[in-house]
């Protein structure tokens, strides 16, 4: 037995590839913003209880659709067995190596091969489907106008006339509702296959199947799509009472009609579907007919292609059938009760309203409590967040259809209230999020809960992008204190908005004020500024703005800024002028005081330029970057200074060398605190007084000593680093001391080392200080480097870090001291933008 051709591929219709269709079925959370938010934790625990019901909800109709798939497969399987004289386990074998060549699943193979064996009216209405769309002369008139199939909106033609698998889905759409009708109870369940698998594909929304009576009457004995209370209206027609039914029965044909309120005729369901479209087609077998298909869209209902049709009278035909071997079973109907009566009424009301509503009634166990509440109706205007249909929710259990509405705080917990309560419940703005396929939509809507009678009645409005961009518009023009105005120039017409009243402090009584009076308003001297923009808007017909202070009645001034541009008509003749005024005040008055700020700056700057001037004319008087050599016998010094990169930071590092009366040769380098010039003078006082100091020939710990009585006493809060040496030419040693500062470091050879790391505070910390005292024994060529922390400090980097990088730096060899000492300035890695200074000294 060989596969048959296709031409194109079947888009998969079930989980694994099987035919069983699974749709998403979304789930709205409401949550009010202004309550409190939720624990996550909760959230998290609705969200979990809404994905399991939703994965359950979907294994069940794919459990469904897979028994209605298998049914076809194994009467494939039969035809096989009868066809081959084979095996039921052979019989599956060549199902399933056939359906591999032919590039199928096995469920769209055994489609054809029933209707290939059947050569019934359903294998006749798919193959004629795929011949007309197939045409090669592209004539066909079957297909929609959109290249799809007509009705179904669907995905059986493409957009380019191409048939993607279009004979495949008729077939197995029709073969499955044939396999459920076949395999069904009664007609209710008949009916809801045809909806399910045949018709809602088309693009209908409902069904009915009535049975006729010996006297020609009418009973409804299966509906799908028309909610709960509907089929009790209407599960018996009276003979002679005209309805879509009788009018196909009488005529013995299919009767049409594009809208039903055009046509006039009652029928089940026409309060929910007034405009929609109706098809009734008599079901009969041998001539004689046993009952009626009809079937209900939602909007009008243009020409159907003939393919269309013939799908629906193989449908009408396959009713024909089964209404001719189930027994008759009229709709099972209760009697209406006071509280569905009342539940009546308030459908009718619900209808009336303009707004997406739904009409809840209580669903209670066996011991009489409230678990859940019954959608008894969903009006003309029900809009699923998720853009479900009302069919798909009318009838179903609130946390059936909407499973996520179980949280704490959330959308059932008020209807609970309310219906416990009565006191009504509504909101603006609430969140409302859907679950489609765990994936969450949001959208924002004003919520309405009230109850009537027995039964609960549920409003929401979904905010369209329209409404939102208004009201952010509004808000933006009362946030940025903006009005908008329109003068029509021919009628003299002036619209303003709300806000445009609070700016010019008129009550709207008053009536807006005209652009040609907008002087009247204003300060007397931006009466020029207000002519120029009347001229260039009303005059030059040119967009213009300008700024002036308006006077209101209040006393109050305000700096108003205005904006308009002319509308032309097509002959450039001024029509109107529209535009808008903002209140700058706060604007005006921040640019007055930045004006005032920027010109104190400006002085404040120029102070502390020359300041910083005066600094470091005062620095490089005393210490100029450059010195000539220390004539020293049996010593070669040499220093350096590099000033600070921003002169702004005039800094206070000093250093000094000098020889003494006694020959010896004082030798000192010190920081003080701060820059600028309070720094530079405190420089220079213990510069000046440690050279006073020291011809009294103390050694360097007293005069560190004596120094920081001065840095204390005499000076205002001065507080510095030092270390002093003095060097004994004749004995070669040097006696040194710190006071807070980085010990001097000793170059031997090719050898550098810091000296030891002597006791001594900073100066002017305290008002008596003691500093310890260290002598060393110098030789020929040893070389002892002084310096501040300029040389050294990274903001990166610790003391002890930089340190070892100097003294690698040092202990480099280098032609003589001068280079020494040039080498350490360029290999200094100080990111401190701090002044630094450097004495050297070489025993020669």
């Amino acid at each position: 037995m060989s596969a048959p051709h296709r031409h194109g591929g079947y888009p998969a219709v079930g989980p694994h590839g099987d035919g069983a269709p699974t749709p998403a079925e979304p789930a709205p959370v409401p949550s009010r913003e202004e309550t409190e938010a939720r624990p996550s934790d909760d959230r998290s625990t609705v969200g979990r209880l809404a994905e399991t019901v939703e994965r359950l909800r979907g294994e069940v109709r794919a459990a469904h659709a897979a028994a209605e798939g298998r049914a076809l497969i194994e009467l494939a399987k039969g035809v096989i067995v009868e066809r081959l004289g084979c095996g039921p386990a052979q019989a599956a074998r060549q199902l399933a190596e056939l359906a591999g060549q032919a590039g199928l699943s096995q469920l769209e193979l055994a489609a054809d091969i029933i209707n290939q064996a059947a050569h019934d009216r359903v294998a006749e209405v798919a193959d004629d489907f795929v011949r007309t769309v197939r045409r090669p002369d592209g004539a066909g008139t079957d297909a929609g106008t959109d290249g799809t199939d007509a009705g179904t909106g669907g995905t059986d033609v493409g957009a380019d006339g191409s048939v993607a698998g279009a004979d495949g889905s008729v077939a197995v759409r029709l073969r499955t509702a044939e396999s459920a009708a076949l395999n069904a109870g009664d007609s209710q369940a008949v009916a809801e296959s045809l909806l399910e698998h045949a018709l809602a594909p088309l693009g209908a929304v409902a069904v009915a199947i009535w049975t006729t009576g010996p006297d020609a009457s009418l009973t409804l004995c299966g509906h799908a799509g028309f909610g709960a209370d509907e089929p009790a209206r209407w599960r018996y027609v009276p003979p002679g009472v005209a309805t879509v039914a009788r009018e196909a029965l009488t005529a013995r044909r299919t009767v049409r009609f594009r809208s039903l309120a055009t046509a006039g005729i009652p029928s089940i369901g026409h309060t929910r579907h007034p405009d929609g479209g109706r098809v009734a087609v008599p079901a009969g077998t041998g001539g004689r007919i046993h009952g009626v298909l009809e079937i209900c869209w939602p909007r009008p209902l243009e020409p159907q292609p003939q393919a269309v049709e013939r799908q629906i009278e193989a449908l009408a035909e396959l009713c024909a059938h089964t209404l001719e071997t189930l027994p008759l079973q009229p709709v099972r109907t209760r009697a209406l009760s006071p509280a569905a009566a009342g539940a009546s009424e308030l459908v009718e009301l619900a209808d009336g309203l303009y707004d997406p509503a739904l009409v809840l009634t209580p669903h209670l166990d066996g011991e009489g409590r409230l678990r859940d509440f019954r959608i008894r109706h969903a009006n003309e205007h029900f809009q699923d967040p998720a853009g479900r249909s009302r069919g798909a929710v009318d009838g179903a259990l609130l946390l059936e259809a909407y499973p996520t509405t179980a949280g704490q705080n959330e959308l059932f917990e008020r209807i609970e209230r309310v219906y416990a309560t009565g006191e009504p419940f509504r909101a603006r703005r609430t969140r409302l999020t859907a679950l489609v396929d765990q994936v969450p939509l949001a959208s924002a809507a004003d919520l309405s809960i009230s109850r009537h009678g027995d039964s609960v009645l549920l409003i929401w409005r979904i905010e369209d992008e329209t409404a939102r961009l208004a009201s952010l518009l509004q808000h933006a023009q009362r946030l940025g204190r903006i009005g908008g105005f329109e003068e029509d120039v021919l009628t003299g017409e002036i619209t303003w908005n709300g806000q445009l009243f609070d700016l010019f402090g008129r009550d709207m009584t008053e009536g807006p004020v005209s652009l040609r009076d907008l002087t009247a308003h204003a300060h007397p001297d931006d009466e020029v500024a207000i002519g120029r923009f009347l001229q260039a808007v009303l005059h030059q017909r040119r967009a213009s703005s300008t700024a002036f202070r308006m006077l209101r009645g209040d006393g109050v001034t305000r700096h108003i800024r205005v904006i308009a541009e002319p509308s032309l008509d097509l002959d450039e003749r001024l029509l109107a002028v529209r535009g808008a005024y903002q209140d700058i005040s706060a604007q005006h008055w921040t640019e007055v005081a930045l004006a005032a700020t920027r010109d104190q700056l400006a002085v404040t700057e120029q102070e502390s330029a020359e300041r910083n001037r005066l600094a470091l004319q005062l620095q490089h008087a005393i210490m100029p970057p450059t010195k000539a050599p220390l004539d020293a016998p049996g010593l070669d010094v040499a220093v350096r200074y590099r000033p600070a990169e921003t002169e702004s930071l005039v800094g206070g590092d000093w250093y000094d060398a000098v020889v003494l009366p006694s020959k010896k040769i004082l030798l000192c380098v010190g920081d003080i605190a701060g820059h600028g010039i309070e720094a530079a003078t405190g420089m220079v006082v213990l510069r000046n007084a440690l050279r006073g100091l020291a011809v009294t020939g103390a050694g360097p710990g007293q005069l560190l000593s004596w120094l920081n009585n001065v840095a204390h006493h005499l000076t205002a809060q001065v507080t510095a680093t030092a270390v002093c040496g003095v060097f004994d030419p004749t004995t070669r040693t040097l006696r040194w001391a710190r006071a807070g500062h980085l010990p001097p470091v000793l170059v031997r050879g090719d050898r550098a080392t810091t000296l030891p790391l002597l006791q001594g505070l900073l100066l002017g910390a305290l008002a008596e200080a003691e500093y310890e005292e260290a002598e060393i024994q110098l030789e020929a060529d040893d070389t002892v480097l002084m310096y501040t922390d300029g040389l050294v400090e990274r903001r990166d980097t610790s003391v002890h870090d930089s340190l070892d990088q100097l003294l690698a730096t040092a202990g480099t060899p280098a032609d003589g001291l001068e280079r020494r000492l040039d080498l350490l300035l360029t290999h200094s890695k100080s990111d401190t933008d701090d002044d630094t200074c450097l004495i050297g000294v070489r025993v020669t």
